[in-house]
């Protein structure tokens, strides 16, 4: 579903929904025409369709947290509004259940007469497959019945589990260290895109054919478009498009629909030609780049005047597996949720288009909320950075196995295509804790599952849960990418941060043995970093990485805080001692207090190095009070000293820059400095040239992205909602044994 506009001027036509095709995330196009014939003239209004070269001229673009809405004019006749709706559900596992998003297309008269309006759109195969060779198949239908989901009774809770001797599940101490991850650039770019497009303006109109349509006597109900691969290879990826499931465009059967499936060329011309579609399939199944089948839809909307008139179209993918997971029984095929509430496509279907109005309304108090919220924390310039990271971090995730107990899968988009990547969890877990921490624990519980299950042989946490998304099926050899710092100070920091929130002290019993080995690791390694990359392991592997070494300190103190919440006493008592031992050497070993201003180090006595210090968010996210306020207020007046145009550098070895740890860093800082970091970004988002989704890593002297590594569309921007999470934290983490 992952469909996005071109718009830098480092490729694309300036975010034009007319004159190029929109594009998958990884490059490739996804066809999706829009066209409107008003009185005796045709215009398009999205994609780059060459049946005509008339176009309407778009005069606005706003967006929130769920919707994206594009002003059109058609020769200063008639007003279109295109918004794309994709509901954000933070707290309803149904409407979360499905990837779906809605289209809705509202037109108007404004100039005072009224015109003959007419609105075709169709999607092509491209969707369904990374491979354009592959063989698509189709299908035409109408959904009269109702449907409704089944009910299901909420998430079920653990119990507090009996005291036990400790279990230990994994060994191993050894790591390998590369001297860095690269990350190289595998995307597609699509080609022919054109530039902004020219306006119908004043052109003299061109005839067309009156029209009489074929009738359409049961009109009613839900009518679709079903698209797939014909032959399905279930959780796989072809360039970084799911392999498996069908496609769905729908919208109401209403008497002046028309539709029609078949070659590109064909079923816009009939309708450039007649202003409506033929009632036709196409049979012939074939390749998707083989005179590119479409399957489209026309709707005549009459006499349209100043009361607008507006039509919903709806997309959607349908997969009944989400994921296989390796995990207590062995490998099993995990089903998508919403197949939990419906028992067939059509069903699930039928009750999301009916719920248009619904999830309207659901998304517009959500909108209003993180509307609200933002521009309290952080003005104008912070939400337009949060309600632009709502739908891409959301985006990333899958919602599978059952509502009683709902696991959900996240997909590190670009940057390796992992499958719950601790380090990507962690940056995205913000807006996670500000909308509904539950999700978190929805994140965790495959982790500890899998784990749990003695499938991972380190004494320190696995990176990902599968080198490849639709593959969660671990690494049972111990053969990953490691971080174990990195991944054993989230894991104990972000389960802490769900149980605080949740009031979920059984969760900590539940996995207190596994969290105590991994805290254990952190006491053995956290003051003295061996050498060893860290979730920017683009950035390269360092030893006595002073940001690291912090992060692995505060593990060890949410660890106490763990153990005194279960009743485990000895052993808070014990891990706070070495924290807060800890915490005051490591003050010793990574400031340069002899700078001017004093600042933190890249790595212990490299002086004249620096770096974003953001896992110091945790100490406040936490309420841990364990790192003095003292370097809060250090970091806070030495990073105005080092911004570039675009930012804060993540550390003296490049100029590029994390937005998402810029935040972190805002969010602990003084008012001025997190101004300061805040507009800034905001800045860099009005002027870069990036061209693909919104990208989290970019150079902050040109703004685009670094030479070589191209971070886009990554559900990481979570991170920008670390204000908004620090709402929640508490005055005091801080339980006594």
């Amino acid at each position: 579903m992952s469909t996005w506009q071109q718009a830098g001027s480092d490729a694309g036509n300036g975010g034009y929904l007319a004159g190029q095709w929109p594009t998958f995330w990884a490059g490739a196009v996804t066809g999706w025409t829009g066209l409107i014939r008003v009185d005796n003239a045709t215009y398009i209004w999205m994609g780059q369709p060459t049946q005509t070269t008339l176009s309407v001229n778009q005069t606005a673009f706003e967006y929130t947290s769920t919707r994206s809405t594009f002003t059109m004019d058609v020769l200063g006749q008639v007003q279109m509004k295109i918004t794309f709706l994709s509901p954000v559900s933070p707290d309803d596992l149904l409407r979360s259940s499905l990837p779906y998003t809605y289209m809705e297309v509202d037109v108007q008269s404004v100039d005072g007469k009224q015109h003959d309006v007419k609105v075709y759109t169709d999607i092509s195969a491209e969707w369904v497959s990374g491979d354009r060779s592959v063989t698509a198949q189709w299908d035409y239908g109408v959904i009269q019945d109702e449907s409704r989901p089944r009910s299901w009774p909420g998430p079920s809770s653990v119990g507090w589990p009996a005291s036990h001797s400790f279990t230990t599940y994994g060994t191993r101490t050894a790591f390998s260290v590369p001297t860095s991850v690269v990350h190289p650039p595998e995307y597609t770019h699509a080609a022919g895109q054109g530039k902004r497009p020219t306006h119908g303006g004043d052109r003299p109109s061109f005839p067309h054919k009156s029209w009489q349509p074929p009738s359409n006597p049961d009109a009613s109900g839900v009518a679709y478009h079903q698209v797939s691969r014909q032959e399905q290879l279930e959780f796989s990826e072809i360039n970084q498009q799911a392999e498996w499931g069908n496609w769905y465009y729908a919208t109401s059967n209403v008497a002046t629909l028309t539709h029609q499936s078949g070659a590109d060329a064909t079923v816009r011309s009939q309708f450039l030609a007649n202003g409506y579609l033929a009632n036709i399939a196409d049979t012939n199944y074939r390749a998707i780049d083989d005179l590119y089948p479409v399957f489209a839809f026309s709707k005549d909307l009459g006499v349209v005047g100043s009361t607008s008139q507006s039509t919903i179209f709806q997309l959607s993918l349908h997969q009944k597996n989400a994921v296989q997971f390796l995990g207590a029984n062995g490998v099993q095929s995990v089903p998508s949720l919403w197949t939990s509430y419906f028992s067939s496509d059509i069903d699930a279907l039928k009750f999301f288009y009916d719920d248009y109005e619904t999830g309207s309304s659901l998304a517009t108090v959500l909108d209003d909320k993180i509307a609200s919220d933002s521009v309290a924390a952080g003005g104008q310039d912070y939400l337009s950075l949060t309600s632009l990271a709502t739908r891409q971090a959301f985006g990333a995730l899958d919602w599978t196995n059952t509502p009683t107990e709902p696991w959900v899968f996240l997909k590190e988009i670009s940057s390796d295509g992992n499958v719950q990547t601790v380090d990507v969890i962690f940056p995205f877990h913000p807006v996670a804790i500000y909308l509904n921490p539950a999700i978190l624990k929805y994140l965790l519980d495959p982790l500890f599952i899998q784990q749990e299950a003695g499938n991972f042989p380190q004494a320190y946490p696995e990176h990902d849960a599968g080198s490849r998304f639709g593959n969660a099926t671990g690494h049972p050899d111990g053969n990953a990418e490691d971080q174990p710092l990195e991944e054993g100070g989230n894991m104990l920091i972000m389960t802490l941060a769900y149980a605080q929130r949740a009031n979920d002290t059984a969760y900590l019993a539940q996995h207190y043995d596994i969290l105590r080995q991994w805290n254990n690791y952190l006491v053995d390694e956290a003051l003295l970093p061996q050498d060893q990359i860290s979730t920017d392991d683009f950035a390269g592997s360092l030893a006595n990485q002073t940001n690291l070494a912090l992060k692995g300190i505060i593990g060890i103190e949410a660890m106490a805080q763990i153990a005194n919440r279960t009743g485990h006493t000895e052993d808070g008592a014990n891990f706070t001692n070495i924290a807060h031992s800890y915490i005051t050497q490591w003050q010793a070993l990574g400031i340069n207090y002899n700078a001017n201003p004093p600042h933190t180090t890249l790595s212990y006595g490299q002086n004249e190095t620096y770096g974003l210090l953001y896992n110091l968010y945790s100490d406040a996210e936490l309420g841990l009070q364990l790192v003095p306020q003292s370097v809060y207020d250090m970091q806070s007046k030495f990073y105005p000293t080092k911004f570039n145009q675009y930012g804060v550098p993540l550390d003296t070895r490049h100029s590029y820059t994390k937005n998402d740890w810029e935040l972190f860093c805002a969010a602990i800082a003084s008012q001025d400095t997190k101004t300061e970091f805040i507009s800034t970004v905001a800045k860099w988002l009005g002027v870069t040239p990036t061209n693909f989704a919104f990208t989290d890593l970019y150079d902050t002297v040109t703004g685009n992205y670094p030479p070589g590594i191209t971070f886009i569309a990554r559900p990481v921007v979570g991170g920008l909602y670390s204000l908004l999470a620090l709402h929640s934290a508490p005055s005091s983490g801080y339980v006594a044994a």
